[in-house]
C-alpha cells in the first residue's frame, strides 16, 4: 500500500483556550512583535481568513494542525525546531521540512499559498 505525504502545520503557540485568548490579545496590540508568523497571515484576530481555509479545502492532500505544545508532545526529537513550521509528514511520523519559521515570516498568505500549491503538485 502506498502511502500519501501529509502537510502539517505547526503554530508557535500553545493550545487552548486562555492561550488562544493571549494570542488574539497579542496579534491585535503588537501584531508586530507576535511570535507566530503562521497564525497572522492565516488568521485574523478571531478566526480563520475564508480564503485559507477554502484553499485548505482544495488541497489534494491532506492537512493537519498542531501548536507547539502538542507538537513536542508528539515530537520531543525535534523540540528545539524554530517554529512555526510546515513539514511534509510521511508514514511513521517521519517529517520533512517543507517551509521553515525564517521563510514563513516573510511570506503573504498569497505568497504562502502559492508556495503550497507548488509543493503538493511536485510531490
Amino acid at each position: 500500500m502506498v502511502s500519501m505525504k501529509k502537510l502539517l502545520f505547526v503554530y508557535n503557540a500553545d493550545a487552548g483556550l486562555v492561550s488562544g485568548f493571549w494570542d488574539m490579545a497579542h496579534k491585535i496590540i503588537s501584531p508586530s512583535t507576535y511570535p507566530c508568523s503562521l497564525c497572522s497571515i492565516t488568521y485574523g484576530a478571531t478566526s480563520m481568513r475564508p480564503e485559507w481555509k477554502e484553499f485548505l479545502q482544495s488541497l489534494p492532500v491532506e492537512a493537519r494542525f498542531q501548536h507547539r505544545d502538542e507538537f513536542q508532545r508528539e515530537f520531543p526529537q525535534l523540540k528545539d525546531e524554530a517554529l512555526p513550521v510546515i513539514f511534509w509528514e510521511q508514514d511513521a511520523h517521519t517529517l520533512e521540512p517543507l517551509i521553515t519559521a525564517t521563510e514563513l515570516d516573510s511570506l503573504s498568505l498569497p505568497e504562502l499559498m502559492q508556495r503550497l500549491q507548488e509543493a503538493v503538485h511536485m510531490a
